[in-house]
């Protein structure tokens, strides 16, 4: 599955089903865009079974508001629609995935 760009008028949509990783970011973020490719592999392997969103916080403030968005790269957790998880930083791939598979 490939990685969706949300808005704020979409993020609700996007969110509603299955384990949805997102990732809060920018594109003056530095760790932000080192994170990206570690995403681009991430959804390679498991996006089948997680769907991977980017909100762009620049352009979807409303959204960042909504879940607190104070640092990026922030990435939360969604199961069906429902709030799990949330960590801000660079993680690596694995740990990216015990991330996920710790809070799904």
């Amino acid at each position: 599955m490939a990685i969706v760009h949300s808005t704020d008028q979409t993020f609700a949509q996007e969110i509603s089903n299955g384990t949805v990783l997102v990732d809060f970011w920018a594109a003056w973020c530095g760790p932000c865009k080192m994170i990206a490719p570690v995403l681009e592999e991430l959804d390679a392997e498991i996006g089948n079974d997680v769907k991977i969103v980017k909100v762009d916080v620049d352009n979807n403030q409303g959204t960042a508001a909504e879940y607190q968005i104070m640092s990026i790269p922030s990435l939360l957790l969604f199961v069906d629609g429902e709030l799990k998880a949330k960590t801000a930083g660079f993680m690596p791939k694995e740990a990216l995935i015990d991330f996920i598979n710790d809070n799904k």
